[in-house]
């Protein structure tokens, strides 16, 4: 049965494929043909809702792919909505049996209601509109508004003043008038002649002035110099036009390919913004726009830095109706109008669906990373698509979309153009309407139907491939690869090429296989294509031509050798070194591709043998050669996609590389930029093959291949290597599988130091080993460095690594077995450890055996130290015992220099000088020293001990110190009082603080009693003095207060006379000091005891009389005089001034008496008689004396 037998309808029929928006030819078959399809209804029925209930917002935005049926849609909607019948038949009747419609409900009556409203349509395409207008000029976009209303009216739209001209004369009743006279002016119609305004001026004038009665010349040069384009005037022109229509009138703007005219441009989307509004604003939902565009408005629009947030939110809020039509809807469309099938054929389509149902997915799933694209769903699914598949809808939409996108079509916005998906999938369904049940449409025949509308340039290939190849199936398979050249998300692999390709149930899918690996090979081979890894494209002519070029590029094999060994090395392999998990060490290797080394040699070898290698498959050889290299060898299975593709990649590399440089042309950049990203992804499917080859190799170590498990080629490496490791050092063993770190190092010096490691009378293999090599060294004359150490045991047959071999020389330094210098140095703890960790000392440090000491000589040194410093030893070993030993004596060095460092407070500390300087010559004997000479010496330093340091310590740290500090302090702070004490104790005290053995037997003793007596001493001679002087101060104040003038003073004067004494009392209470209690007692009585004495006499002189005194009248500060008044003076009292009472102390009264003692009572009565003299002199100069 033929598959044309199977639809309902002819598929050769008339079918247009793209609707055009002002084509009225086979208006009623458009109509009979639309499909409502479940989606479209949807939108629909939204656009009535907002039709019928106007709420502002009256434009709509319909949006589509390329021949998705936009243009249709809004064809009907302009036809539906004026309704005027054609060909007797109103639109609406012919949609009401459509189906949803024809099942009645809301949508059908919304319909009705919507078509009830009496409206126009003005259906057109803008941009065939727009052909004599700028897109650059301001108001483009309103100029074809302008112009399809004018032409609506009947105006002439193609000059804008004409039909503002012919406008006004209408208004007026004068336009048939006027268009008579010009027929008898000019003998031409009026609607012939406007088109030639210029050449008909004056018979425009002539019949305009005999309709107007004026006399006008040049009145259409007027009207085309006053005339202005403007959106509100235009508004106002079609709510004039609707007002005059009957009640609820609509006019209609349907605009198609609005998105194309626009194309991002945001001053014409502006302006089509503004002219809705202005609608909207003037007419109130009676004139809408509807428009269409092959993208989202936001696409349209364009990024946000062509315009402002607030413009874009304006559009979309005035556009807020919008109806989107997807690939589904074409779909449903090409099902129900093209491939519906009559009802006797179901039951065997249906037949045919349940023998193949388990097999869609394996028949039309792609695969490879490819996107996921529809497949058959059920049976229905399958009944509506047969002969063609589900994923063909939307790959073939991705197909001209991206096709277009790369300007591959004809035409002004290289769209589709003359085809639609309609027409193409009809002109399949032609092609193959002749084939038998079971048989499939092929993607690559829906080259056929868009093969017009491309540019020659674009398939050059295919049409070249047609005369030159006799292959047809290749040819075939060179139009499906065109098809999905640019289409991203597929991925033209060999199983996703052999579903495009599928023709019919029956076929067998391994020759189908066969049949597109040997057309590939056949395009590859001729450059028709190229093939990226798994993946193969399309190439045009320009891509052709680069393509040979990068065949014809030559390469050095050494440039291949170096990738390939970055392939394994750096993208499997991935390390310099590799570590043995056995014992966590890294071992450096040499990188050998084909016997050919790379890099830096080192005792340990990796050898790959590729398929660039002519032994490759002597197997034999290979295991041969390993007996006696220490190398693991690795044989990569044969692989002839690894060599054509890694000598493409770098020749590739090479071509980009260079011509990217030297090329102008924008084209040739854009197909050398595109070489560099798909060359990229041939590295990266070149890491994955080499990781695949490693993973199945074949691996040889010493004569034996390897059994490895597993296919990851980074593991097998790292295990085979391990096997190397084992054969070539089989000395490994006697680290007995301790790991080793370089930080243990510091770990195993102190621990010894501290006596921690034990005093194991074997040494461990390992060390014993190392041990044995320095000793024969040593015995040999040959000097051995910690480098050379190194050398040795990190290469065969030892293979010990950097930290096991320092960590094991560490236990033998610490053990005592081996000794470091560096230089003339002899090396221990911290600065042996710095020493084994700085590499760049390690020449210089040279091993000896140590020397070996007695058991006695260990003995005596030890029991030196246990008593010399009363504590155990903890070291074992002689040259252990010697650095406990010194650092012992460092450390009483340090403590008795700091001692020594407070002589000055402490003289007898200075006889540590001499010890301190002995001990701290101990730092820098060898170890040697103290296992001989020290203890020879022994006595010297018991007696320093037991004479001096013990001592001295003791002192120093008992009550003693404390004893001669308070007898420092006494001396210090009694020093002044010292002079009025008698006795031999200060003496004795000053003698004791200077004495160099005052740290020695009863001395201490001594100082204290000494001490304490002259304390004591002292202090009973300050409380003489105190009582003395408080007992003085106390009679003068009961002197005074028996005065009969004191007695008649007011209390609060006795109180203040008092206070000196309660004062000065509490002072000398306080003092300590003699000379200064003496000193205040003496003060007090001459002069303070006088001055109060004289302010006792002031406060006792009676008050005088007050004598009467004038005050004289002050001038008026304003005048200058007194103001023409007499003022009298006024009489106030003023008191005489007191004469002033002198006072003088009885001591001060000078004597001017010859002799300097009195020897006789005549001596006596001659002082009485001058002192007498003195007394009267004083009296009779006004002066009382005080006594």
């Amino acid at each position: 049965m033929k598959l044309s037998q199977l639809f309902a309808k002819k598929v050769d029929r008339p079918i247009e494929g793209v609707i055009k928006a002002d084509d009225d030819v086979a208006l009623y078959l458009e109509l009979d043909e639309y499909v409502i399809t479940d989606e479209v209804a949807k939108r629909l029925d939204m656009f009535l809702d907002a039709y019928l209930n106007y709420n502002g917002a009256n434009g709509v935005w319909v949006s589509g792919f390329f021949g998705s049926g936009k243009s249709h849609l809004l064809k009907m909607l302009a036809l539906l909505l004026e309704n005027t019948s054609i060909e007797d038949v109103a639109p609406l009747d012919i949609f009401l049996e459509k189906r949803p419609l024809n099942e009645g409900g809301i949508f059908a009556n919304d319909l009705k209601r919507a078509v009830a409203i009496p409206s126009q349509s003005i259906l057109f395409n803008i941009d065939q509109k727009a052909d004599v207008i700028s897109k650059t000029e301001l108001d483009a976009l309103v100029a074809v508004f302008v112009k399809v209303f004018d032409e609506h009216c009947g105006f002439y739209g193609k000059q804008a003043y004409i039909a503002q001209f012919e406008r006004e004369l209408k208004d007026d009743g004068l336009l048939e008038d006027f268009t008579s006279l010009f027929k008898s002016v000019s003998g031409m119609e009026w609607a012939k002649g406007r088109a030639r305004a210029k050449r008909m001026a004056d018979a425009v004038d002539k019949a305009y002035n005999q309709v107007s009665g004026q006399s006008v010349i040049g009145v259409l040069d007027k009207y085309r110099e006053d005339y202005r384009l403007s959106i509100e005037d235009f508004a106002e022109q079609v709510q004039s036009y609707i007002e005059k229509q009957e009640s609820g009138f609509r006019l209609n703007f349907f605009v198609d390919e609005v998105g194309q005219y626009i194309a991002g441009n945001i001053k014409l989307m502006t302006n089509l913004q503004t002219v809705a509004e202005s609608l909207a604003t003037k007419c109130k939902g009676q004139a809408w726009i509807i428009v269409t565009a092959q993208e989202d408005m936001s696409k349209v629009i364009g990024e946000g830095e062509q315009h402002s947030e607030n413009d874009f939110t304006k559009i979309q809020a005035r556009f807020k109706n919008r109806m989107k039509l997807t690939s589904q809807d074409v779909a449903e469309v090409i099902q129900r109008r093209l491939l519906e099938k009559k009802d006797e054929f179901i039951p065997q389509l249906t037949a045919l669906y349940h023998q193949q149902e388990n097999n869609f997915k394996t028949l039309f799933d792609f695969a490879d990373g490819s996107q996921s694209y529809r497949n058959f769903k059920d049976r229905e699914h399958f009944l509506q698509s047969y002969p063609f598949i589900p994923y063909q809808f939307g790959l073939f939409q991705s197909a001209i979309q991206n096709l277009s996108t790369h300007s591959a079509f004809e035409g002004k916005h290289s769209s589709v153009g003359e085809r639609s998906m309609l027409g193409v999938f009809q002109e399949v369904a032609i092609a193959i309407k002749d084939h038998n049940l079971g048989e499939l449409a092929t993607f690559d025949l829906m080259f056929e139907g868009i093969r017009t509308a491309l540019k020659t340039a674009n398939q050059q290939s295919i049409l070249k491939a047609e005369l030159q190849l006799d292959n047809k199936f290749a040819i075939r398979l060179l139009k499906a690869l065109f098809l999905v050249k640019y289409v991203k998300e597929f991925k033209p692999t060999i199983r996703n090429l052999c579903i495009l390709m599928h023709d019919s149930f029956t076929r067998d899918i391994p020759s189908l296989k066969l049949e597109v690996e040997e057309a590939l090979n056949l395009l590859e081979k001729e450059t028709y294509i190229q093939r990226n890894g798994d993946l193969f494209e399309y190439l045009t002519d320009e891509e052709q031509d680069i393509e040979k070029e990068i065949k014809n590029v030559e390469i050095d094999s050494d440039v291949i050798a170096s990738e390939l060994e970055k392939l394994i090395y750096d993208g499997v392999l991935k390390n310099r070194k590799i570590r043995w998990q056995e014992n966590n060490q890294d071992y450096p290797f040499s990188r050998k591709l084909d016997d050919k080394i790379s890099g830096r040699e080192n005792e340990l070898a990796i050898n790959v043998i590729t398929s660039f290698n002519d032994h490759r498959d002597a197997f034999e050889k290979h295991k041969s050669d390993t007996l006696f290299n220490d190398e693991l060898r690795i044989v990569l299975p044969e692989s002839a996609r690894l060599v054509s593709d890694l000598i493409f990649y770098k020749r590739t590399e090479k071509y980009v590389a260079h011509e990217t440089k030297a090329t102008q042309q924008e084209s040739i950049k854009r197909i050398l930029t595109e070489k560099g990203i798909q060359n990229v992804e041939r590295l990266n499917q070149l890491k994955t093959l080499t990781s695949k080859l490693v993973g199945t190799a074949k691996y040889f170590v010493a004569g034996a291949e390897i059994e490895l498990s597993g296919e990851d080629g980074q593991n097998k490496m790292v295990k085979a290597f391990g096997e190397l490791i084992k054969h070539t050092y089989p000395n490994l063993k006697m680290l007995r599988d301790i790991t080793y770190s370089e930080n243990d190092i510091t770990d195993i010096i102190k621990k010894a130091g501290q006596g921690l490691l034990g005093n194991d009378t074997q040494l461990p293999e390992a060390q014993q080993e190392m041990f044995s090599f320095i000793q024969s060294n040593s015995r040999g004359g040959i000097r051995t460095t910690v480098k050379s150490l190194l050398e040795k045991f990190e290469s065969k047959p030892n293979g010990w690594s950097y930290a096991a071999i320092l960590c094991n020389l560490a236990y033998l330094c610490a053990g005592g077995k081996i000794e470091v210098r560096e230089s003339t140095n002899l090396l221990d703890d911290k600065d042996l450890v710095r020493a084994l960790r700085n590499m760049a000392t390690h020449g210089n440090l040279i091993l000896d055996p140590q020397v070996e000491f007695t058991p006695s000589q260990i003995r005596g040194v030890k029991e030196f130290y246990s008593d010399y410093f009363e504590k155990v030893a903890h070291a074992t070993e002689a040259k252990a015992i010697a650095k406990e030993l010194q650092e012992s004596f460092a450390t009483q060095a340090t403590e008795l220099d700091k001692l020594q460092s407070q002589s000055e407070q402490y003289p007898f500390l200075r006889v540590l000088v001499d010890i301190v300087i002995k001990l701290q010559e101990f730092k820098t004997k060898p170890y040697t020293w103290f296992m001989t000479e020290l203890t020879q010496n022994e006595d010297t330093w018991f007696d320093y001990k037991e004479k001096t340091i013990d001592p001295i310590v003791k002192f120093m740290k008992g009550p003693q110190k404390s004893t001669f500090d308070k007898a420092k302090q006494v001396v210090t702070e009694q020093k002044a009082n010292i002079e009025y004490v008698e006795g031999a104790e200060y003496q004795q005290i000053k003698d004791a603080l200077v004495s160099a053995t005052i740290f020695k037997g009863s001395a201490i003793q001594q100082l204290k009693t000494d001490t304490d007596a002259l304390e004591n001493k002292i202090l009973e001679h300050v409380n003489s003095e105190r009582t003395k002087a408080v007992e003085l101060i106390e009679h003068l104040h009961d002197k005074l207060v028996g005065f009969d003038e004191y007695k008649s003073l007011e209390q609060g004067k006795q109180d203040q006379l008092l206070t000196e004494f309660t004062r000065t009392i509490d002072k000398l209470k306080q003092q300590t000091l003699i000379a200064m209690l003496r000193d205040e007692a003496r003060r007090f009585e001459d002069h303070t005891y006088s001055a109060q004495v004289q302010k006792l006499m002031a406060w006792s002189q009676p008050t005088p009389d007050p004598i009467p005194v004038l005050n004289r009248p002050q001038p008026d500060h304003q005048t200058g005089s007194l103001g023409g008044n007499t003022v009298e003076p006024t009489p106030t009292i003023q008191g005489p001034k007191q004469p002033e009472i002198k006072s003088v102390s009885a001591k001060q009264i000078r004597v001017d008496y010859a002799k300097p003692w009195l020897a006789s009572e005549s001596d006596v009565e001659g002082y009485i008689e001058e002192y007498k003299k003195a007394l009267l002199t004083a009296i009779k100069e006004g002066k009382h004396i005080q006594l």
